[in-house]
């Protein structure tokens, strides 16, 4: 066989494995199940649950832990952690948006660690607490919005906040970039890049097993996804034949490369467009569901029940796109 088609197969063969390691995903509300464990590219592991992914990093300075999955899946993604962990300590959990299946383990994995300042742990004040970091609309989000009661405990909570579109880390030798997105599938989503490891954490824009979800009522937006999308595309690099190079953990489903990335923007923008045009025809809700614009897709991400169905997603598109013109301003008085 010639070296060209060898090469091929081989990542083939890789990418299929690794398919084939994680269980098939289920909807948010689905009831809890295993973990399953995936070594992905140098220290970072991929850990796939039920309904989410979560990702660690592992080094001799302590662990990462990207997302917690939902409360009911910690009593199984607590002795995964420690698999890949063995001894050491998690240093920080990172929240990559506020939804329950990212937020929901904080507490019992948050409980697995220590802070650590100036080199030293701080057990004998805080123990067993490690920093939660996620973008500081996620903290609107958990610490009672209403002013009533809040979405979650007081533990669960990020303890450290940032604003800005980019925040910077090092530990265990590499840096990580934790990316903001104002407002995709809400206003407090991220991914985070283990620079050395060349591995993207995605978050909930990047779902391998259902159209993005759009949160209007935490200001998600069609056009903010896409553009966290091209964000995750420009800092991925294909090895060879769009197949292997920068992984890809999407929020729920299989691990992932640049050329699945680069389908599901498509995707996502196609439907955009399609949505636009037949809103500029003046086209009602109905009339645009009727055309089925996600017709293509619908075998691989379509869905007539559940937390997120397809016509749910054509609601939040429409709502996101029917947006009324701004009226011109007025014209300036003529001087008489």
């Amino acid at each position: 066989m010639p070296v060209m088609s060898m090469r091929v197969l081989a990542v083939g063969v890789l990418v299929c494995a690794a398919t084939f390691a994680v269980h098939a995903q289920q909807p948010p509300g689905a009831a809890s199940g295993p973990i399953e464990i995936l070594p992905v590219h140098g220290s970072v592991y991929m850990l796939a649950g039920p309904a989410g992914n979560s990702v660690v990093q592992i080094g001799a300075q302590g662990v990462i832990v990207v997302d917690t999955m939902r409360t009911q899946d910690a009593d199984a993604l607590v002795p995964a952690i420690r698999q890949v962990a063995g001894g050491r300590s998690i240093r920080y959990v990172l929240n990559t948006s506020g939804r329950t299946n990212r937020v929901g383990g904080n507490v019992a994995v948050a409980a697995m660690g220590q802070v650590v300042a100036g080199g030293a742990p701080l057990a004998a004040v805080a123990p067993n607490v490690v920093q939660i970091i996620a973008h500081e609309n996620v903290l609107k989000a958990l610490s009672a919005p209403s002013g009533v009661q809040a979405a979650m405990p007081l533990a669960a909570w990020p303890t450290d906040t940032f604003f800005d579109a980019v925040k910077k880390m090092y530990l265990n030798g590499e840096g990580i970039q934790l990316v903001h997105e104002q407002a995709a599938t809400t206003d407090g989503d991220l991914f985070v890049y283990f620079r050395g490891s060349d591995v993207i954490a995605a978050g909930e824009v990047f779902d391998m097993t259902a159209y993005p979800v759009i949160d209007r009522q935490m200001a998600g937006h069609v056009n903010g996804i896409i553009d966290s999308l091209n964000k995750i595309l420009d800092l991925t690099i294909a090895e060879g034949y769009t197949e292997g190079g920068t992984r890809v953990v999407p929020g729920r489903g299989r691990l992932c490369d640049q050329f699945e990335v680069l389908e599901y923007r498509d995707m996502v923008t196609i439907i955009r467009d399609r949505v636009q045009a037949m809103i500029k025809k003046r086209m009602t809700l109905d009339q645009i569901k009727a055309t089925r614009p996600t017709l293509d897709w619908e075998p691989r991400f379509g869905s007539t029940t559940g937390d997120w169905t397809t016509s749910m997603f054509l609601d939040a598109v429409y709502a996101n796109l029917n947006v009324p013109a701004a009226a011109p301003p007025p014209l300036p008085a003529r001087k008489k």
